[in-house]
């Protein structure tokens, strides 16, 4: 089902491009691929369809509606949770396809920037785009917390070579870097409508992995 409405919507994104219809299916059917790895337990196409459904809601404030889109479909494309750089070989995917597909310039220079801020979700500059962009990804945050439930074991999954020790201490780390922000989201509508509910989430999440005393783990 989810494979389905993701191949809808990503046609419909290339179509007002004139990328030939055989191309495009190509190109999906590698992304579909990728998000699909018995692996990617989060990081996969709900996860994709979720950021495209926050940028639809929020799509008259953006510039560039298909930068944010592109940007949706390619900012996880590599997901390595052991390395360090896969924001940085997301953005040269990103720009090598969309090159063949004669995407303009102006567009695939958004896209890198916007997949190239999700590595640290914070904004250098007020681009709407990224703000955008940045809320989307952290869209789950201020989810339910059922939904958050999911989300925070789908990330344990993805990361069960690490210890449990040194899982709740890295995520620890994590959670109170946003928790410590003046604030998680950057857009007024995001902010209004999920940042209490993100604070909620993150805490009770810490307290969570907290609960268990980690030294005699």
């Amino acid at each position: 089902m989810y494979a389905a409405i993701a191949s809808t919507k990503f046609h419909s994104l290339l179509a007002p491009f004139g990328v030939n219809p055989v191309i495009s299916q190509e190109i999906f059917t590698d992304i579909a691929s990728a998000y699909s790895s018995a692996d990617r337990h989060y990081h996969n196409l709900t996860h994709i369809l979720q950021v495209l459904q926050i940028i639809d809601e929020m799509r008259p404030q953006a510039e560039n509606p298909a930068a944010l889109e592109f940007a949706a479909w390619f900012h996880d494309i590599i997901y390595d949770p052991k390395a360090k750089d896969n924001e940085e070989k997301s953005a040269e995917y990103a720009t090598n396809i969309l090159k063949i597909i004669k995407i303009p310039f102006s567009t695939r220079e958004k896209v890198t920037k916007i997949i190239l801020a999700s590595q640290t979700h914070q904004a250098t500059d007020n681009d709407i785009d990224t703000h955008i962009f940045l809320d989307a990804d952290l869209s789950i945050l201020g989810a339910s917390s059922s939904e958050y439930h999911i989300y925070n074991q789908g990330i344990r999954k993805e990361y069960s070579w690490l210890s449990e020790v040194e899982y709740r201490l890295g995520r620890i780390q994590v959670l109170q870097k946003f928790i410590q922000r003046e604030r998680i989201y950057f857009t007024a509508q995001i902010f209004d409508t999920r940042e209490i509910k993100a604070r909620q989430n993150i805490q009770t999440e810490i307290e969570s992995l907290s609960a268990v005393n980690i030294k005699k783990m």
